[in-house]
Formats: C-alpha cells, sequence, structure tokens
C-alpha cells in the first residue's frame, strides 16, 4: 500500500505571501466595529489563548533519524472545549495554525455548537512518507500534544492531509497513555472505533446546503446554476457530487495538478472514480485543461473554492466571472478581494458559515461517542441541515439590519456570542 492512499488527497498551492493571521485579524476588527464590547475585551479575543510548538524526531524507513515541526493552537475556549483539525502540509506555520484557530471559534459560535477554536499541524509532505513513517510521525506528534488535548479538553479531527486512519491512530496513542479507550478525544474517526456516518461528507454536504439556501434567497434555480469547484479533496469531491444532485451543473473542477472544464457539465462521482485511479482530475475524459488560476475565472453562477487559504486576492478578484463564491475552504479570500467582490456585486458567503458542516458532524461524534449511543446517518443530514440553515438565515438577516455583507455579519453573531459568554462567565480569577 502507497502512502498516498492514507491521505486525503492533494489540494492547490495557495499564495504563501499573504499571512492568514494578519486576515483573519483583520476581519475580526472589520467586525468589531459594530460592537459595543467592554474596554480590553476586543484585544483578549484578538489574541490566541496558547500555543504549542513541539519539535520532535521519527526514524525513518530507511533507519535514519528525521526531525519535524508540529503546532497545537488554542484560540478560546470560553464555549467549550477547543476544537479544530490536524493539517499535515509542507507549508504549515504558526501563524496559519493562529488564524485557522480564530475561524473555528467563530465557527462554532456560529453554529451555536459548545466549543472554541483550535488548529494544529506539522509541516511535512505526507504524500512521501511510508505507511509506517506516517503512522510513527503521527503517533509521536500526538504524544507530545498530548498535554492539551483531552475529550473535554482539546478534540482534534481531520483536515488536509490527514484522513480518519490517522485520527485512529492519534485516538490509540491517547489511549494507550491513559489506560482505557477514550473515542471521544478526536472525532473524524472510521466507524469501527467510533466515528459518526456521515462525517466524511460534513463539510462538502454542508457547503450543499448553504448553496441551496442562497440560491433560494437569490431567486435562482438548481437546475439553470452552473458550478465550478475549486479543489477535489474530501470537501471539494464531496460539495460536487451533492450540488450535481441538488440540480446544478458541475462545470469546472481542479486539483493541486490543475483543472478541467466542459461547459456542457462533468459528471463528479465519474470523476472522483478517475481521480482515485490516476490521482489527478488532468486528461480526464480528453476535456480542456486549465490552470487552477484560470479555472477561477471561468464564467459560472457558483464557484467554491474548497482547497487552500488565498486562492481570491486582490490580483484576481477583478477577473472573477460568477455571481456567487461560497467559502469551501478556510479563508479563500482575502481582505482585500472581499472589498474587490463586494464592488462588483458577487456575492460571497463565508467560511465560517459555508464549510462549518464538518466541525458540526464531529459535534455529533463527540456527542454519541461521550454517550455511546450513535444515530442514523439521515438522522445526522437532518440535524445537520437544520442548524445550517438556521446559521445561514441569521447570518442574512443580521447582514440586511446592518447593511454589511454576509462575511462581517456572521463574524458579528460569532464574536458577540464569544464576548457574552466570556463576560458572563467574567475574568478569572
Amino acid at each position: 500500500m502507497q502512502a498516498a492512499t492514507l491521505v486525503a488527497p492533494p489540494q492547490v498551492s495557495s499564495n504563501h505571501q499573504i499571512n492568514p493571521w494578519h486576515s483573519a485579524q483583520r476581519q475580526f476588527d472589520e467586525a468589531v466595529r459594530y460592537l459595543s464590547l467592554p474596554p480590553g475585551l476586543a484585544d483578549m479575543l484578538r489574541e490566541t489563548k496558547r500555543e504549542l510548538i513541539v519539535k520532535f524526531p521519527v526514524v525513518m524507513d530507511d533507519g535514519s533519524i528525521q526531525m519535524f515541526t508540529g503546532y497545537r493552537v488554542h484560540h478560546n475556549a470560553v464555549r467549550g472545549p477547543t476544537k479544530g483539525g490536524i493539517r499535515y502540509d509542507t507549508n504549515v506555520s504558526l501563524d496559519e495554525m493562529r488564524a485557522l484557530a480564530m475561524w473555528m471559534t467563530w465557527k462554532c459560535s456560529l453554529m451555536n455548537i459548545p466549543y472554541g477554536g483550535a488548529k494544529g499541524g506539522v509541516a511535512c509532505n505526507p504524500r512521501k512518507l511510508s505507511p509506517r513513517e506516517l503512522e510513527k510521525l503521527t503517533r509521536r506528534y500526538a504524544t507530545e500534544i498530548s498535554i492539551m488535548m483531552s475529550p473535554l479538553g482539546d478534540i482534534p479531527a481531520p483536515d488536509m492531509g490527514t484522513n480518519p486512519q490517522i485520527m485512529a491512530w492519534i485516538m490509540d496513542t491517547y489511549s494507550m497513555h491513559v489506560g482505557y479507550s477514550v473515542p471521544a478525544v478526536v472525532t473524524g474517526k472510521p466507524t469501527q472505533v467510533g466515528g459518526s456516518l456521515g462525517r466524511r461528507e460534513g463539510t462538502g454536504r454542508g457547503v450543499t446546503y448553504v448553496v441551496e439556501e442562497t440560491l433560494r434567497q437569490q431567486r435562482m434555480i438548481p437546475d439553470e446554476t452552473t458550478v465550478v469547484v475549486q479543489g477535489f479533496g474530501n470537501v471539494g469531491s464531496v460539495a460536487a457530487r451533492t450540488l450535481q444532485e441538488l440540480g446544478c451543473r458541475v462545470i469546472g473542477v481542479s486539483d493541486i495538478t490543475g483543472g478541467i472544464y466542459n461547459p456542457r457539465g462533468i459528471d463528479p462521482v465519474d470523476l472522483l472514480r478517475y481521480h482515485h485511479e490516476t490521482g489527478s482530475v488532468i486528461d480526464y475524459m480528453g476535456l480542456d485543461t486549465l490552470t487552477n488560476a484560470e479555472l477561477l475565472e471561468q464564467k459560472c453562477d457558483v464557484l467554491v473554492p474548497a482547497a487552500l487559504e488565498n486562492q481570491i486576492t486582490d490580483r484576481n478578484a477583478d477577473r472573477l466571472r460568477c455571481k456567487i463564491v461560497a467559502e469551501g475552504a478556510n479563508g479563500p479570500t482575502t481582505p482585500d478581494a472581499d472589498v474587490i467582490l463586494g464592488e462588483r456585486g458577487i456575492l460571497v458567503v463565508p467560511d465560517i458559515l459555508c464549510n462549518a458542516g464538518g466541525v458540526t458532524v464531529s459535534y455529533f461524534e463527540w456527542v454519541q461517542d461521550l454517550q455511546s449511543f450513535f444515530w442514523t446517518e439521515a438522522e445526522i443530514n437532518d440535524r445537520l441541515r437544520r442548524i445550517m440553515v438556521n446559521a445561514f438565515n441569521e447570518v442574512l438577516n443580521e447582514s440586511q439590519q446592518r447593511g454589511v455583507n454576509l462575511r462581517t455579519a456572521a463574524q458579528i453573531l460569532a464574536i458577540s456570542r464569544v464576548a457574552e459568554a466570556t463576560m458572563t462567565r467574567g475574568i478569572y480569577p
């Protein structure tokens, strides 16, 4: 078995010259202008709670020792245990973890689930590790961050470059340390060890639920809606499939190798089969090949950036030809690009709303693990739809009342809930 089969399909590269932590703080500053927070509270919410950097060795298959750097960042824990994925990627950095942890705080608050935000990762290329090396790296990293991790304190989950098997290794490592099985210490696990039905599809399915509501609000008909999806990993592939099931026509898709385009439509199910076989979307049915940058600029009704942050910037925002940007990834649109898109009348459905399906189903998994009582997939999807639709309508109402875009409205709601919880609890001591 090759290491690539253990890791989520690769995504597209991001523009790492733009610091995502600075973007997250700029978004926060914009939203806080509309809130009357007590002196100093905004400063508290603007920063992370705790940060852990670990440097650890792994014995490789050839007997050599290789050093790796890992991170675990907690942004805020006022509303409950911290929750956030673990990312394996060569470009993992402390500032990226800070940004993703902050966005997770707002995401959980917006969904009204009792979590704070966290994020973790290891700077590595998982596709270049053997299965055994990947397992050893994971177990050592889990051991290093176990001082911050617990089922009632900090609960990791999969992210880019990690998958259910890696979550199972983390759960097993933690369980070996404490001497008994602790399924609730991670989510996104295989169902055989306490995972939830519908978890793998949760983020992509949630994107579709939110797009469906957006189309309804915009008086657009799914059967007459074209979609371009950037990134064909766990989020993008599921979003493409479920959007097609909704009635939309998927006309463009990309992964790290590039993109394909067909105005007559692309079958996401068959494309996923081809992607599993070849490791790429390129050359599928002889379709036109585009770069990821070119794919973003194709004419469509809905653009779903489902890869990494910083994909839509002030350098390309004026060339987008979509009506709606539905953010399947975290931080795909920079603050400067937000301004340009708003001026052009392109509606941006923000990440903390659009891609919150993953953490919501992770919450369901955690609750099921704590109860040792599991729900059907139909129950999972029904609960997910209700939460996503309710959050969308709350954000839309806030946006209309305040005259702000959906991102600022979502952040206002999320930040205000965390601020209220902070003041209700009080500042210790």
